[in-house]
């Protein structure tokens, strides 16, 4: 398990891009036949890489229990799970669930003996999972790509014309405090929240994804008057605390998974920087 410490605004200032990358960025969540572990300390959330691919992957397996001071991984947590590739089946105790590309699982509190199986293992398998500390136990549930909520967002003008697909959200699904959705750019449109925010309420954490090759996203972070870039490519992940922007530009359009936790689930309670001070 890595783990991510939580920073201080005013020594950020003073981190270049080798810093900054160690501290807010990793680049390898998903390898093939393994569940990969990131433990953050900005509210303690988890972010796990989950590739199953001819064996079954146990999450009893590789988590020590022992580190997050419970009898197992969700004894006082929830989790949040994407599927960013082929079908998997995610079978806990009580329960089995078939994930197609791009649905959703919410498993609440106290779910046991997580196992993950790739039901089509000639396909790159990719399972994108975050955590949070959880007070209260809600049913599991399985949200499919249809049943996620989306909004409309941006215009073709301002580059930035895109749906968002809320998953994890109050109007879908009851969680403690995880919020988990995707967002997908439209043809033409790179930037994604702009005019940036913050969020002093929740941290976010995004995962980037259909990002091709020979392509980039420039990743935007730091206070509104100290901004900082890290460079990211497919499938990687970048954490934001609540005093950070959060805003990406591509050189093409592409795909994330935005996952928040903290004080409350008001998608739009932000605080929306001006475009005159932001530098």
């Amino acid at each position: 398990m890595k783990i991510f410490h939580n920073f201080h605004p005013e020594d950020v200032k003073s981190y270049d891009t080798q810093r900054l990358r160690k501290e807010f960025f990793e680049p390898d969540l998903f390898v093939e036949g393994q569940i990969r572990i990131i433990y953050s300390h900005i509210d303690r959330i988890v972010a796990l890489g989950v590739c199953p691919k001819d064996q079954p992957l146990a999450l009893n397996d590789v988590i020590d229990a022992k580190a997050f001071g419970t009898d197992y991984f969700l004894q006082r947590r929830e989790l949040g799970i994407i599927n960013l590739g082929g079908k998997t089946e995610v079978k806990t105790k009580d329960d089995v669930f078939i994930l197609d590309y791009l649905d959703a699982l919410y498993l609440g509190k106290e779910s046991e003996d997580i196992v993950f199986t790739a039901l089509e293992p000639q396909q790159q398998n990719a399972l994108y999972c975050l955590s949070a500390p959880a007070h209260h136990k809600f049913a599991n549930q399985l949200i499919t790509q249809q049943q996620a909520k989306k909004v409309a967002l941006g215009s073709q003008i301002n580059a930035n014309q895109r749906v968002i697909n809320q998953y994890l959200h109050p109007d879908v699904v009851e969680t403690c405090q995880l919020c988990m959705g995707i967002t997908h750019l439209a043809e033409g449109s790179v930037w994604n929240t702009m005019p940036a925010h913050t969020h002093l309420r929740r941290m976010e954490v995004y995962l980037y994804f259909n990002i091709k090759p020979e392509q980039v996203v420039f990743h935007f972070l730091g206070e509104p008057e100290q901004t900082r870039h890290i460079v990211v490519r497919d499938k990687q992940l970048v954490f934001s605390p609540s005093w950070s922007i959060h805003s990406g530009c591509g050189t093409q359009n592409y795909s994330f998974i935005w996952g928040m936790i903290g004080e409350n689930q008001t998608f739009d309670d932000m605080d929306f920087v001006d475009m005159n001070k932001i530098c």
